[in-house]
């Protein structure tokens, strides 16, 4: 049985390694957080249906900032509509901790306040229970 409620909430953290950095000034392209939105959407469709289901779409994504190696990422999915076997999710993505390359090779500080970095609205869809 379903357990899909519109509400339900999923967060995950990751750091950026510097592997992923693609351009100058370590700037870490979009498609690394839309990957992690892949993640977390995965993760709601586990807690609220019991299977991992599939992507179907985005209706919209917004990059607000950047994103650089060294970040410490925060990435959130929640339901808002329930269909029979879709569910409407909205994302966002923070930046929680951002590396001070300009301070020493390894500094890095929590910002005091989270930096929202992207966003979106996707479709996700599951097996008939």
């Amino acid at each position: 049985m379903s357990k899909a409620t519109i509400g339900l909430t999923v967060t995950h953290r990751r750091y950026v390694p510097y592997s992923h950095a693609h351009y100058a000034g370590n700037l870490v392209d979009g498609a690394y957080v839309l990957a992690l939105f892949g993640d977390v959407a995965t993760e709601v469709c586990i807690q609220a249906d019991g299977d991992e289901g599939l992507f179907a779409s985005y209706s919209d994504v917004q990059f607000l900032q950047p994103l650089r190696a060294g970040d410490v990422v925060e990435v959130k999915a929640t339901i808002t509509r329930v269909g029979n076997r879709s569910r409407d999710l909205e994302f966002s993505a923070y930046v929680v901790c951002r590396g001070r390359p300009d301070q020493s090779e390894s500094a890095a500080e929590v910002l005091a306040e989270p930096l929202e970095i992207t966003r979106a609205t996707g479709t996700v869809v599951v097996p008939v229970a």
